[in-house]
């Protein structure tokens, strides 16, 4: 069973470069959720210095996007951290695991030679497969070789 039956469904994130690049802030396909690079800008166009509270509007932003598309934050399974600076890890960290201390996503935290706008210390992605939170019970231990 392809995916040529299922309908893809976009969430614009109201950037003007969604038609000249040509992305989407999420998009949804069956169960699965890919939600873009995100950046900690507000409506209009600030950007908080603080690392933390740029982590804080990323997630915002990301959990928004989600929400557009049925999907919740128990859903979530991976998510990408890019920074600019090591030294904001910590904090950047921090945000992430206020969010995500009980979901448990596989991570990855990237040290990145720089982001679009100088005024970004962090830029977040996330995927998530929707009803993945809800399973009737985790299994106990992984098996080997599995």
């Amino acid at each position: 069973m392809g995916n040529e039956d299922t309908e893809r469904i976009r969430v614009s994130s109201g950037s003007p470069f969604e038609a000249t690049i040509g992305f989407s802030r999420a998009v949804r396909i069956g169960d699965r959720v890919i939600v873009s690079g995100t950046a900690p800008i507000w409506p209009d166009g600030s950007c908080d210095p603080d690392p933390a509270m740029q982590m804080r509007r990323c997630l915002e932003i990301i959990l928004g996007a989600l929400s557009e598309v049925g999907a919740e934050p128990n859903d979530i399974v991976r998510t990408r951290v890019y920074l600019v600076d090591a030294a904001d890890a910590g904090a950047i960290g921090a945000v992430h695991g206020e969010v995500f201390g009980d979901i448990r996503p596989a991570s990855t935290m990237i040290i990145a030679g720089g982001l679009l706008d100088p005024r970004w210390r962090v830029e977040a992605e996330a995927e998530a497969v929707v009803g993945n939170g809800r399973r009737a019970a985790e299994p106990s231990s992984v098996e080997e070789g599995a």
